[in-house]
């Protein structure tokens, strides 16, 4: 995997190959720094055997980077995979060297994702936040945003439903930041038709438990809409 904070990057306006996707190189120096697709593909078994074309951290940082850009379909990945500058984030010259992975081959990295291969994922999204949080000292108080949002779905993904609220089928997962930093701290992909708070005990017991041991004495605080006002969380 090239280090993209120092590859050499010419620009030239001679009307070559071109790419839609300059913000791709911002987003490579952030995924270098916080190293996220390599903490991802270290929870992910490998479930291929044989030669190998795609290294599983190139698989996962490709299907981060598509996601940033806003092409959340695999199929996106038989055009993309020949953008030169995708290539280039990905370790890959952009002329000579050899393309990127297809859909079939995303398509069966998500399908090698199981139930708790996710949970380690959202495990990993917890401690590069709590590493990254303490870079400027141990904070005094964490206040935690909670937030349910609409996902929409055009298809018979597993766990889609119709929303009667928002009046879409969907997907409406959880997803926690930090108040004052805007870190996003976890995210929890749940069914179309669950309640806001659905499972957001359950979730803040481990988080606040895993703060709790990094940071005995930061204090806690939670905000959030009225979607959360249930008897169990102001227990």
């Amino acid at each position: 995997m090239a280090d993209s904070r120092t590859s050499a990057l010419m620009v030239a306006f001679d009307g070559g190959r071109l790419t839609s996707d300059g913000g791709l190189v911002w987003l490579a120096h952030a995924d270098d720094r916080l190293d996220v697709s390599a903490a991802f593909a270290r929870q992910i078994g490998d479930w291929r055997r044989g030669p190998v074309q795609h290294p599983l951290r190139l698989l996962v940082r490709q299907r981060l980077l598509q996601i940033a850009c806003g092409y959340e379909d695999q199929d996106d990945a038989d055009s993309l995979r020949h953008d030169p500058l995708l290539k280039l984030v990905c370790g890959r010259l952009p002329e000579q060297g050899a393309d990127l992975a297809s859909q079939p081959t995303l398509s069966r990295l998500e399908n090698a994702v199981d139930r708790r291969t996710c949970y380690r994922l959202a495990q990993t999204l917890v401690a590069v936040y709590l590493r990254e949080r303490e870079r400027s000292g141990v904070p005094e108080q964490i206040l935690l945003d909670l937030d349910g949002t609409d996902d929409p779905t055009h298809g018979e993904q597993e766990g889609s439903s119709y929303h009667g609220y928002y009046r879409q089928h969907m997907y409406h997962p959880l997803l926690i930041f930090d108040g004052h930093t805007n870190h996003l701290i976890t995210a929890v992909l749940r069914p179309g038709t669950v309640h806001a708070s659905h499972g957001v005990l359950t979730i803040l017991h481990r988080l606040v438990a895993a703060l709790r041991r990094r940071w005995p004495a930061v204090r806690i605080a939670l905000r959030a809409d009225s979607g959360f006002a249930v008897p169990a969380l102001d227990d």
